[in-house]
């Protein structure tokens, strides 16, 4: 890796990729009380699976980390705008998608050195409502 840039985005993706490889209940439990809109994570998700191509240039990812990625990518491009719409818990228990991209993220973190057993990304505080 050239830089701590290049370092914070691989943990990034890293700790993104384990939210989404977590089981259903997990996700949920993450979520807790927060409305977290669908899109909003599908936008997270396809921006860490186009920067993980100058990442594998760069030595962050190898080639089949790039590849499972790209997978990863295909898969949220697939959703289409209905799918996106409302909240993510809702879309993780009704929209098929999400059982495909946990399957590809549990294989990219699998094909990923080093423990891909990561605890998920620490859950959102409550939504109080304030700006």
């Amino acid at each position: 890796m050239n830089s701590p840039g290049d370092a914070h985005l691989r943990t990034w993706t890293l700790r993104f990729m384990s939210l989404l490889a977590a089981d259903t209940q997990a996700q949920l439990a993450w979520l807790g009380e927060r409305e977290l809109a669908t899109e909003s994570v599908v936008e997270e998700a396809e921006l860490l699976c186009r920067v993980s191509e100058g990442l594998a240039e760069r030595g962050a990812f190898d080639a089949e980390n790039l590849r499972e990625l790209q997978a990863i990518g295909r898969c949220l491009a697939g959703i289409d705008a209905a799918c996106r719409a409302g909240l993510w818990a809702d879309a993780l228990v009704t929209d098929p998608a999400w059982d495909a991209i946990r399957l590809l993220a549990r294989r990219f973190l699998r094909t990923t050195p080093g423990d891909w057993r990561r605890p998920l990304p620490r859950p959102l505080p409550p939504h109080t409502g304030d700006h």
